[in-house]
Order: structure tokens, then C-alpha cells, then sequence
């Protein structure tokens, strides 16, 4: 059995990386089983501290901020029995700069490494550029979970196309509970219920579709629109609820308390699969169009709701075939008389949610934990010598 390091954050730290390396550490070890010879790397504030992790013999912690630790976790990891390293890439979670400090840990490793590009750029610029580029270089095999993300990493950094693997990002699927129940269960019976969940942040869109909402109201007087989850942590230290604030102050300022309700917590898991299935639309309106990897639309997909988005890199790649339910950014009109019409039409929602659906099904945690165990066992066939590539490349 392949022994596995994952390196990223963990719960019970609240961020999409950690809850993302949790699913796909249970999706892996329900396809070969669990094995006593894991380990995850953990990424942790010192400000926070190691106490959930420090006595578990499964977590070896690694403070972010201390750049000398990592080359000793390097070390430890070359003594030890693991076959190989999955490294969650995200600029933000490792220290120095741009994240360098994880290349002291990459140049003393030894071991093969499989790198996950979270965050991928068409066109990369310092101080990004040169980690990304020494990062995929030094990397065995490389996962994208978005299929333009192949030739941007061709294209900037030279890199053989065959060294990249496209796996989508993991979804669950929906609640087994029944719909109209939960319905029920969570106030939305006899309304037509848009949602929007994740970290509260700036640069999300949301009043985008605040602003289209008096328009689909006067046509669908029953729709609401749920803003569901708490504010990020980093944005609250930086600036407290100034931006929940002013979310609602323009709903007050559009007569929209009927229409709009937010609820400021943390959702477990089971509460976003219970939401996600009890929703008649999800709303992904963000303006930045070189997103190339969305958790919430992951979840959205994998759920199978119908979804309305703007065309940004991971929603024009994961929603191919539904590009009607893509719509410019800060188009208020198209976005009103989209989200009107759709909410209006209840057979037209049957249609779309099984469309998204078919889709959805190839994105499930246990599909994506048999792709990672197959470019696993691909990576130890090469270093023996009996295939000469390592992935296979989904287009």
C-alpha cells in the first residue's frame, strides 16, 4: 500500500484547503483503505498553535512562519517509510513572500512529489511566476482542477503536457433526505431560493445580484436569496463586519428584508449539503474572471443545482455545455431577466438540474479518490520502469 504525506492546512482549521485535503485524504483511503503510514504535513499559524495536532502520530505540524522548519521537515520525511508527497499548493498558506518558503522544503526533499496547483495563472507575474515555475519543475506529476489550466502551465513554464493530470475538484453529492423536507425544515417552503455560501469576503460579487434582485422580485414576488456563511477570518482581522455591514445597508437601501437573508456562522458540512439540495439556484457572480478553481461551485455541481455564474475560468470549464447559465458580470439587466425567467420556470430548472447533475456525477469524492490512487500507482509503475509517463491528460 502507497504511504501517502499530504502537505496543506487541516480542521480543525476553518479554510477551504483544509476541509479540501480532509475529503480527499477520506475519498483516497475509501478506495485502497486507510493507512497507519499517512501522514499529513499541517501548515499552522504559531499564533494559533499545534494543540490539535501536536498528539496525534498521524499530523506532523509545520509552523508557516518558520522558514528553518521546513527544510527539517524535508528531512524527516526522507527518513521515514512515505512513498510519496501531495503537496496542496496555494500562494497563501505558506510563509515568505508569495509562499517561497515552501521551496526550502521541496529542495531537500527526496522523495516523489505530486503537486496540486490551486490557483493557476494565464499568464503568471513576480513573485508568483519563479515559485509556481520552480514548484512544477522539481514536481513528479502535477494536478490541475480545470483543464485550462494545462496549457497555461505549458505555455509559462516549458513543461512536458503529459507530466500534468486533470482531476476535478471533489464534490459531495446531495442530501439523502428528502427535498421537500428539508425544505420545510429550513424555512424555504413556498419560496424560489437563490444561494450563495462560503467565507464572506470583498471581490465576491454579491452585490451584483443585490442589485438585479428588485427587478426578479417584481416578477417571482416568492424569491429569496440566502447568503449563507460567516465572514473570512483574515477580512474580520483586517476590518471587523464593515462589508456585512454595507451588504446591508444596500438591502435596506432596496427594500429587499424579505428577499434577502443572511446567516453569519460557520456551516458544517452536512448544513451546506442540506442547503445546496434544498435550493432552487446557486449564485456564483464573481467579477474576477481568472478564477480557476471554485470550492462552492465544486459543491454546487457536485449537488446537482442548476447554476448561475459568471464566466470565470473554472465555471466556463466545469459548466461546458451550459453556457447559458454564464452571464456577464455587473449586468444588471441580463442577470435580473436570467434569474426571473429561470425562477418562473419550474420545468426549465428540471431541465437544467439534470444537466448539471450528469456533470456533477464524475466530480464525487470517491471518483476523485480513484484517480489520485491511479496516478499513484502510475507514478511507482514509472519509477520502476515499466510505463515511461505519468498521467494521462483529460480534455
Amino acid at each position: 500500500m502507497i504511504r501517502i504525506a499530504y502537505v496543506s492546512t487541516y480542521p480543525p482549521r476553518r479554510c477551504g484547503l483544509a476541509t479540501f485535503t480532509e475529503h480527499l485524504r477520506q475519498s483516497i483511503d475509501g478506495v485502497r483503505g486507510p493507512s497507519d503510514g499517512d501522514r499529513v504535513i499541517v501548515l499552522y499559524n504559531e499564533s494559533d498553535g499545534d494543540d490539535a495536532y501536536r498528539h496525534n502520530p498521524a499530523y506532523w505540524p509545520l509552523p508557516a512562519q518558520n522558514r528553518a522548519a521546513y527544510a527539517e521537515m524535508a528531512k524527516r520525511v526522507n527518513e521515514s517509510d512515505i512513498d510519496v508527497v501531495l503537496l496542496q499548493h496555494e500562494f497563501g498558506i505558506f510563509g515568505g513572500e508569495a509562499g517561497e518558503y515552501i521551496l526550502d522544503f521541496i529542495a531537500v526533499l527526496e522523495k516523489p512529489l505530486v503537486t496540486t496547483f490551486h490557483t493557476v495563472f494565464a499568464e503568471p507575474e513576480p513573485p508568483y511566476r519563479p515559485i509556481q515555475g520552480k514548484i512544477a519543475a522539481a514536481s513528479d506529476a502535477i494536478i490541475v482542477m480545470n483543464r485550462q489550466a494545462i496549457p497555461y502551465l505549458v505555455k509559462a513554464f516549458g513543461l512536458p503536457e503529459e507530466k500534468i493530470v486533470y482531476i476535478p475538484h471533489g464534490a459531495p453529492g446531495p442530501s439523502s433526505e428528502n427535498r421537500d423536507s428539508l425544505r420545510r425544515r429550513l424555512g424555504f417552503s413556498g419560496r424560489k431560493v437563490m444561494l450563495t455560501f462560503g467565507l464572506l469576503s470583498r471581490g465576491k460579487g454579491i452585490e451584483s445580484v443585490l442589485a438585479a434582485l428588485p427587478g426578479v422580485v417584481r416578477k417571482v414576488p416568492e424569491a429569496l436569496y440566502v447568503i449563507a456563511g460567516q465572514t473570512h477570518p483574515e477580512v474580520k482581522k483586517r476590518e471587523g463586519e464593515a462589508y456585512r455591514e454595507e451588504l446591508k445597508s444596500l438591502i435596506h437601501r432596496l427594500g429587499l428584508e424579505l428577499h434577502v437573508h443572511m446567516e453569519d456562522r460557520y456551516f458544517s458540512e452536512e448544513e451546506l449539503i442540506d442547503y445546496l439540495t434544498a435550493c432552487d439556484l446557486y449564485v456564483t457572480p464573481y467579477p474576477g474572471m481568472q478564477q480557476i478553481t471554485s470550492g462552492t461551485l465544486a459543491y454546487a455541481v457536485g449537488v446537482g443545482r442548476p447554476v448561475v455564474s459568471t464566466p470565470y475560468e473554472h465555471a466556463r470549464d466545469l459548466l461546458q455545455g451550459c453556457e447559458e447559465l454564464l452571464l456577464p458580470y455587473g449586468d444588471t439587466t441580463t442577470w435580473e431577466e436570467r434569474l426571473g425567467q429561470l425562477l418562473a420556470d419550474e420545468a426549465a430548472l428540471k431541465r437544467w438540474e439534470e444537466k448539471v447533475r450528469q456533470i456533477g456525477a464524475n466530480t464525487h469524492w470517491p471518483r476523485v479518490g480513484e484517480q489520485h490512487v491511479a496516478l499513484f500507482a502510475r507514478m511507482c509503475d514509472a519509477k520502476r520502469g515499466e510505463v515511461k509517463t505519468i498521467g494521462t491528460v483529460s480534455h
